[in-house]
This record gives structure tokens, sequence and C-alpha cells, in this order.
């Protein structure tokens, strides 16, 4: 849902529950929202939009964070659609995974998704072929 609002366009984000500019990566970031709802089943109260932490002293933003038995258990990371899907891209959701310490990263840029699963004791990471289904996901 969007309007128009002192010129300039917003979206509703159902997470935070108001409207907010509509921008490129934004829009990244509500379409990511809206698939992982309503095709895999995430639920809405399990999400957090641009929750904030500290990595190295300075502080960053996280652009999705999913949560489970109130733990993070995700990290999304929203790129505006021209920004490939890059090492540096996975480079930075690794650096905020090293305060959050979740178990699945998900890159996106809206027309490619990466799905990774973190392995702590094998110290590697792992691809996967798609968003794993809410029901389906293996508690932290």
């Amino acid at each position: 849902m969007t309007r128009v609002n002192d010129s300039h366009q917003e979206v509703f984000d159902p997470v935070r529950r108001r409207w907010v500019a509509l921008t490129p990566e934004e829009w990244v970031r509500q379409h990511t929202i809206v698939r992982m709802h309503e095709d895999y089943g995430y639920p809405l109260e399990v999400m957090q939009v641009e929750g904030t932490i500290t990595v190295n002293g300075m502080t960053r933003r996280c652009d999705i964070v999913v949560y489970r038995d109130g733990n993070p258990w995700m990290i999304v990371e929203c790129k505006k659609s021209e920004i490939p899907l890059t090492q540096k891209v996975c480079d930075q959701a690794c650096r905020y995974n090293t305060v959050l310490h979740v178990p699945m990263l998900l890159l996106t840029n809206g027309n490619q998704q990466v799905v990774v699963r973190v392995d702590y004791q094998g110290g590697r990471l792992e691809m996967l072929k798609e968003i794993p289904a809410w029901k389906k996901n293996v508690k932290k």
C-alpha cells in the first residue's frame, strides 16, 4: 500500500506499523517482508526492521532481523535492485552476525536472493536453494 505525502511517495510497513519513505531499498525490504510472510509463513511479529546494533564500536542498522523463541535467528540484508549480491554484501551480513550470532542469513536485491545457513561447528557457510518455511525451521 503506497501513498503520496508532501510530494514524496511512502509505503506502509506492516512490521513497524507506520508509513515510511519509498526508496529503492525500502521497496526491496517491503517486498521481502511480504514474501516471507505470505509465501513462507513468517509471522510479522517475529520480524524487526532497522534494529540497531553496535559493530566494532559503530552503530549499524540491520534491515530485518527475524527472531525465534525470543532470540535472533536470521539476518536479512536488503539492497536496491541495481546492487549485485557480491562478497561485499555477504561480508556486511557476516559482520552484523558477529554481534547477533544467527544461524541464517538472507541477502536480497529484489531480483536475486542468497540464503545461507551458518555452520558454526564446521566454520563454514552453506548455501540453501530457498528461504526455509517458518514451520519447518530448525530451532537455534
